[in-house]
């Protein structure tokens, strides 16, 4: 029986480069994004094409606690377990901070912030209750920790607050599970390029390898925390930036 891991907001980018390393290991695979059906059966056609496994789509809204005990639901029928668990989907709108309404500040924290914790609360439960050493991934960012834009004040505080979520569950989930964190700095995203091309050689000169990670040396990292060979990493933060 494979094991299983459940990676959100997995429809391109970085999510779906965790869903490939993980293929890649043997792992069967949850798909999910609650914006893009028709590309996420796409890729879950892909996968089990590419590495033989199974993979199971949760198509929802990680924010709405009703789609997330719905997925649970799905993911208890399909595969009766979980043994990994990547909080990977968010948002991000720049915006200058006299330009952003409340109504966007906290739709960014709900969508960032609120979904990590109901995932936690919810997968994390079902995988205490079913196994006895499971793993969840957090994906925080640079931008909570020490690399500040006010364009983006309200996706940094929510990257700050995933910090503080992940050493909670880690707490409530001990020893059972092992909850961490990881805090990327810049990757090669199709959100990235759309940046301006001045920003990007700007932002390039002050790392360390002069260049923006790729989304499979980020996920490699990711696979290592959610794998068998992590026994003991747990409650920790750690930083991937190429130096910056």
């Amino acid at each position: 029986m494979n094991p299983v891991v459940f990676v959100s907001g997995s429809r391109r980018g970085l999510g779906l480069a965790i869903a490939c390393e993980f293929a890649s290991h043997g792992f069967d695979i949850v798909l999910n994004d609650f914006c893009d059906l028709d590309t996420l059966l796409k890729n879950k056609e892909k996968l089990e094409s590419q590495f033989q496994i199974r993979v199971l789509v949760c198509f929802g809204d990680v924010s709405c606690e009703k789609e997330v005990l719905k997925m649970v639901k799905e993911v208890d029928k399909y595969f009766g377990r979980l043994d990994v668990l990547v909080n990977n989907a968010a948002i991000v709108r720049d915006l200058e901070i006299e330009e952003r309404t409340l109504d966007l500040f906290e739709n960014t924290i709900r969508n960032n912030v609120s979904g990590v914790y109901l995932m936690c609360k919810y997968f994390g439960k079902f995988m205490f209750d079913k196994n006895d050493c499971s793993k969840i991934v957090n994906i925080s960012s640079t931008n909570g920790m020490d690399c500040n834009f006010p364009t983006s004040i309200d996706y940094d505080a929510s990257k700050a607050a995933i910090i503080s979520l992940t050493k909670n569950f880690a707490i409530q989930y001990a020893p059972k599970i092992l909850v961490n964190s990881i805090a990327p700095g810049w990757i090669n995203t199709d959100m990235n390029a759309e940046l301006p091309q001045e920003l990007i050689k700007e932002e390039s000169d002050k790392i360390y390898l002069k260049r923006f990670a790729a989304p499979e040396e980020i996920a490699k990292l990711v696979y290592f925390l959610g794998s068998k060979d992590n026994t003991y990493i747990n409650n920790e933060i750690i930083k991937i930036d190429g130096g910056y």
